[in-house]
């Protein structure tokens, strides 16, 4: 008679989703003695943004805003140890970039993912259920379609997000002429036999994109287009104290503003954690310098437009891809016919399908978004005791810092602590030099009343 395995003891922490979010908790995680955690993904490998991996491309968050520097420099996980072990230190050095190549940052990535030894890849969390005290989570092998369950206390998810397609391309919808940024390297190649190029949205995905177009096809008369809903190709915000929205300081502030101020600001915003770098729009500028010495500026088949919202798009009659536009200061309409679009129009957070038999255990806000704590824990009905955390689902609840890698490492070190119950890693009280939150109001009793000033005046006389 065969004896049944032991059953395996629960995990500590389960991890869902193995972006840089998830990594860095699971860097972080790997020296505490005793917790035990796994961070499963459906992927085979560690993979960032791969579409985008474009030469030259660099990252708009400075090195230290690493998997777990900000949090602990003397960790193994650190990217100065993986230069340390690639024998790139004097390299990196003498490179004088505080910017890391984004091709770097993903081989930093790889690295950690393959080191840690508490990452599954080809593996997909397919179910979660709560079966008090446990959270059992339902996992399949990709490569086999072998299932297996496990137990654990607590869940991260950090399933990352999707690419938008605005509802304006949804006749478009696997349209060969028609993609988004995130698939670019990959699709690029069907770019090639276009004669006219158009590039939608302004952040740094667009710009980098279209750099990329002005470069390959220097001089053969392709026309590139870049249109944009935005007044402006503003900048990045990257001024010093600018840059302290992206501080613990600012979350704090953030967090406790009413839920439609917040609404406001993320919105508002958009020139903080949306814009292009200002480094890339100076390339875009300086290639086009140089094609025109000698020529005029309308002699090179480029149009950059701002303010102009697609209203609609579809296939044209004739071939090719018709535009419906709309010029946001005038109100004009016009109509624009292009061979190809690439979809630089941002990523969204989502609801893993793995969430769906706790969906009723959640409290979701009147949008359907997930209510969250400091400590990133989503808000659950009481008979649900294990946390529930997420990470880059949280932008409505603690603003613009929430997709910034520099704030990766303090996240995961603020859920360690909280699922741990314990201080495992020290973090600042304060961070920013800029005060976000107005002044406590002075006691009333310490305010002299008037008659009490025109008696002290007399007195003194």
């Amino acid at each position: 008679m065969d004896t049944p395995a032991p059953a395996q003891p629960p995990y500590d922490l389960l991890g869902v989703g193995l972006g840089p979010f998830n990594l860095s908790l699971a860097a972080l995680a790997d020296p505490v003695p005793g917790l035990r955690t796994l961070f499963c993904d459906r992927r085979p490998d560690f993979r960032w943004h791969h579409g985008m991996l474009v030469d030259g491309a660099r990252m708009q968050v400075p090195f230290l805003a690493d998997l777990v520097s900000l949090v602990d420099p003397t960790s193994r996980w650190s990217f100065l140890n993986y230069l340390r072990e690639q024998d790139r230190l004097f390299p990196f050095y003498f490179s004088e970039r505080f910017q890391l190549p984004r091709r770097e940052y993903d081989q930093y990535c790889r690295w950690a993912a393959e080191g840690l030894p508490t990452c599954r890849f080809g593996t997909e969390v397919t179910a979660l259920h709560w079966e008090e005290p446990y959270y059992r989570a339902e996992l399949t092998e990709t490569a086999t379609g072998r299932r297996s369950t496990v137990r654990a206390r607590h869940l991260a998810l950090g399933v990352g997000t999707e690419p938008v397609r605005p509802d304006a391309f949804a006749e478009l919808a696997g349209h060969p002429g028609a993609f988004h940024s995130a698939e670019y390297l990959d699709r690029r190649a069907d770019l090639d036999g276009a004669r006219d190029i158009t590039v939608v949205g302004s952040g740094q995905s667009g710009a980098e994109v279209f750099l990329d177009l002005l470069r390959r096809h220097e001089g053969d008369g392709v026309r590139l287009r870049w249109l944009t809903r935005t007044r402006a190709l503003a900048p990045m915000e990257y001024s010093k104290l600018g840059l302290e929205h992206f501080t613990p300081d600012y979350t704090r502030y953030f967090h406790g503003l009413p839920a439609p101020v917040r609404d406001g600001l993320v919105t508002a915003q958009w020139q903080l954690h949306k814009a292009a770098s200002a480094e890339t729009l100076a390339e875009i500028h300086d290639h086009l310098y140089e094609r025109t010495i000698g020529r005029p500026i309308d002699s090179v088949p480029v149009e950059i437009t701002p303010g102009t919202a697609v209203t609609a798009a579809r296939p044209g009659p004739c071939g090719g891809l018709e535009l419906h536009c709309r010029h946001t200061d005038s109100g004009a309409e016009h109509l624009l016919r292009t061979d190809a679009v690439v979809l630089a129009t941002g990523y969204r957070a989502v609801r893993p399908a793995a969430l769906e038999p706790l969906a009723h255990l959640v409290d979701w806000d009147e949008a359907g978004r997930y209510r969250v704590d400091l400590d990133h824990r989503v808000a659950t009905r009481p008979e649900l005791t294990g946390g529930l955390y997420v990470q880059n689902a949280e932008l409505h609840t603690h603003g613009v810092g929430t997709p910034d890698l520099g704030l990766g490492a303090h996240r995961a070190a603020v859920i360690l602590n909280a699922v741990t119950g314990r201080t495992v890693h020290r973090l600042p009280t304060r961070t920013a030099w800029t005060g976000f939150a107005p002044p406590a109001p002075t006691p009333q009793a310490s305010i002299p009343r008037p008659q009490e000033l025109t008696r002290a005046a007399t007195v003194g006389r």
